[in-house]
């Protein structure tokens, strides 16, 4: 399918100038989408799962609109904080390989579960250090960077624009990078590239033992994968800065092209009116919220609110979700969805005044699921009969809801409950090992475990 066969306009909120744009790809029909992944040192939480679904969307989105889209997420597999949790939990730097496909595998199975579809590449950092030094390299060669001690960092002062994703001023900026700042920068906001490893996990490099800074790995892994320039970056408005600044700085500094042609953020989750956060303590994990709705329900739950406004976590709302979803499945029961394929001819030929170009407009209106809902409930008595499977496909391939009416709990079976038993113990004698091990046997019964504080 050509742009000639797309026939609704996508607009994007462009962080990068603040204003709502008509999307265009650079090549044909061709789409590079990256987006920031996780960091696996623990389990993902809800801010990372609006992240993830509602970019999902936007996957689904363009997709069904028809470009060819090539979706990369990165695995940031080596970091500070993973290295840090190996030694509190194994007593072992190294073991933080272990830790990060832990958690990676959990990551996954939690988005599963939300109807994430996987994205078309999944770099993981560990695997692309030879690129990340090579870049690195170029950027010194460049006299964009500069090696002290091992250490390598780039230097803002060679890239005129650093602040222009933020809008922040020089004065207004503070070094971001995830270390502290060093006496041996030329500038305070000169953040690392490559830092010097003396002990703990590292590789071999131009500048001695070490390993990539936070920043330089995107860069390097959306090079690689999408070019030297991409059509959309994502990710949570807390990576605006400096991860993403410094992203900027990196790529356009060495390429002297546009890295990213459009910028979506989408904004934070809070729990009782403050930001969720680790440090704070007031974070709730993604496989936490199962307990309280099922995944479907927490997908319809995130997707609705549009995703540039913050989102109030208040668990007492959900009732009112299950019931406003429990409503779409029975209003769509008595249809079956139309095929990807048969969606795209049916919107190519509704008219301007149909309800499902209306709903079309709203999804493309910058993602603005609330607007789609609330056209749709204004309906909900009234939907044409010729257009319900479209719609519903609507749902199923664009919204990754199903509308499937709710599946009885399953039975605690005698075999399940000792190993819950078990489990428990395990937990009250602080063997966490021993515990998730109970906990992925529960899971392979089909029994999912939503934990309490102890």
């Amino acid at each position: 399918m050509t742009n000639d066969h797309i026939f609704y306009q996508l607009k994007l909120s462009n962080t990068l100038t603040g204003t709502k744009e008509l999307f265009t790809p650079q090549k044909n029909n061709a789409v590079s989408l990256y987006v920031c992944g996780i960091t696996p040192y623990t389990y993902a939480h809800i801010g990372h799962a609006r992240c993830y679904t509602i970019f999902d969307v936007l996957y689904r989105l363009l997709t069904t609109l028809g470009y060819n889209v090539s979706y990369c997420r990165n695995i940031t597999d080596i970091d500070d904080k993973l290295i840090n949790r190996a030694l509190e939990t194994y007593g072992d730097a190294e073991k933080y390989r272990d830790l990060a496909q832990k958690f990676t595998a959990y990551f996954h199975e939690d988005l599963h579960k939300l109807n994430c579809l996987p994205p078309t590449y999944e770099p993981r950092v560990t695997e692309s250090i030879q690129d990340i030094i090579g870049f690195v390299q170029q950027l010194i060669q460049k006299n964009k960077a500069y090696v002290h001690n091992g250490d390598v960092y780039f230097d803002i002062a060679s890239f005129p624009a650093y602040g222009k994703l933020s809008k922040r001023t020089r004065d207004d900026m503070q070094a971001g990078a995830r270390v502290a700042v060093r006496e041996d920068k030329r500038n305070p906001m000169d953040f690392a590239l490559w830092k010097k490893a003396e002990t703990g996990p590292s590789w071999e490099s131009p500048w001695g033992k070490g390993r990539p800074g936070w920043h330089i790995e995107c860069s390097a892994m959306a090079k690689k994968i999408l070019g030297e320039t991409i059509d959309i970056h994502a990710g949570g408005m807390d990576l605006i800065f400096p991860h993403h600044e410094n992203e900027i700085a990196q790529s356009e500094g060495l390429h002297e092209k546009t890295f990213a042609r459009y910028w979506l953020h989408n904004a934070f989750v809070n729990i009782n009116q403050e930001k969720m956060s680790k440090s704070l303590g007031n974070f709730i994990t993604i496989r936490d919220s199962f307990a309280q709705a099922p995944a479907h329900i927490m997908r319809y739950y995130l997707i609705q609110h549009h995703y540039r406004i913050p989102l109030e976590f208040i668990p007492d709302d959900i009732p009112g979700y299950i019931k406003s979803y429990e409503k779409l499945c029975q209003a769509f029961a008595p249809y079956t969805p139309l095929t990807t394929e048969e969606l795209r001819q049916e919107l190519s030929k509704a008219q301007p005044d149909s309800l499902l170009h209306s709903l079309m407009n709203a999804l493309c209106d910058d993602l603005n699921i609330a607007k789609f809902l609330g056209i749709l409930f204004e309906h909900i008595k009234d939907i044409p009969a010729h257009q319900a499977p479209a719609i519903k496909a609507l749902f199923t391939h664009i919204l990754g809801l199903e509308l499937l009416p709710e599946k009885k709990e399953r039975e605690i079976t005698p075999e399940m409950l000792i190993l819950i038993n078990k489990r428990e113990e395990a937990r009250a004698q602080k063997k966490w090992h021993e515990a998730d091990d109970l906990r992925d046997q529960l899971r392979a019964l089909g029994y999912e475990v939503q934990d309490k504080k102890l």
